[in-house]
């Protein structure tokens, strides 16, 4: 169902097949607040790259909870992932293509910017 620890994207298509499929995970958005107000995937938890490494240790407790993390474009949405993986969270991937991409191929309707 999820991708392979080695893997450290999904594709847009991948996220919404694990939703469609009632997959548990935390889908995180790690773009700053000012983003967020503007268009956010439904059921994402805000927690800005800003803060990531203060905030982590304390947010993401569970090595073996699944976490998929976004961004606008796709490259802070990776960083967070690699971070939590050095933190020991295995089963992290980040949206490749961000939320630019889900806008695309997935929610057309949704404010952009």
């Amino acid at each position: 169902m999820f991708p392979p620890t080695d893997t450290h994207e999904l594709s847009c298509q991948e996220l919404a097949t694990l939703r469609d499929s009632g997959a548990q995970f935390r889908l995180v958005d790690c773009r700053e607040d000012d983003e967020w107000r503007i268009c956010h995937i439904e059921g994402a938890e805000l927690h800005p790259l800003s803060s990531f490494a203060q905030d982590a240790p304390r947010k993401f407790t569970d090595a073996e909870e699944p976490v998929i993390v976004y961004c606008h474009h796709g490259m802070r949405s990776l960083q967070a992932t690699y971070f939590l993986r050095q933190k020991g969270v295995k089963n992290c991937w980040s949206l490749r293509g961000g939320i630019d991409a889900w806008a695309d191929e997935q929610e057309p309707g949704m404010a952009r910017y």
